[in-house]
C-alpha cells in the first residue's frame, strides 16, 4: 500500500532537523508523529500549559495538512515528564479539545526524556 508524507506549512524546523514526517499516510489511516509543544523555530514554549496547548496546536496543523480535523483520531498516546505534577494541566486542555463522547482511547506514558519537552502527544487518525 502507498503512504504519503504530510507536513503542515511553516512548522518544518524539528521535521527537518531530526529527519522524519509529521505524519504518514496510509490508506485512510493518518499515523502522526509525536507533537511537542514546539514553536515554528522549533523551541519549546517556556512552561508546562503552554506547552500542552501549542502540542495540541501542532497537532490540529498536521491534521489539517492531511484534510482531517480532531474529530478523525481514534487513537491517542501521550507523554509525560511528570505525569503526577503535570497530569491536572494536561486534562483541562484534554477536555477542552475532546468535549464530546464517544473520546479516542487514549494512554498516557510517564518517560524522562523528550528532547527538551515536557509533554508529547501522538496519534492516529481515521481520514476519508
Amino acid at each position: 500500500m502507498a503512504r504519503d508524507a504530510i507536513f503542515p506549512a511553516g512548522r518544518h524546523a524539528l521535521y527537518e532537523k531530526h529527519g522524519y514526517s509529521a505524519a504518514v499516510r496510509s490508506g485512510d489511516l493518518l499515523f502522526v508523529s509525536g507533537q511537542v509543544g514546539s514553536r515554528e523555530d522549533g523551541s519549546p514554549v517556556p512552561d508546562f500549559k503552554g506547552q500542552v496547548e501549542q502540542a495540541f496546536e501542532n497537532l490540529r496543523a498536521v491534521l489539517a495538512a492531511a484534510g482531517g480535523t480532531l474529530d478523525d483520531i481514534v487513537d491517542v498516546t501521550t507523554f509525560h515528564t511528570d505525569p503526577e505534577r503535570q497530569f491536572d494541566a494536561v486534562l483541562e486542555v484534554k477536555n477542552r479539545v475532546f468535549p464530546d463522547k464517544p473520546y479516542p482511547a487514549w494512554t498516557a506514558i510517564g518517560v524522562n526524556w523528550l528532547a527538551g519537552f515536557d509533554f508529547e502527544i501522538k496519534v492516529v487518525a481515521r481520514i476519508a
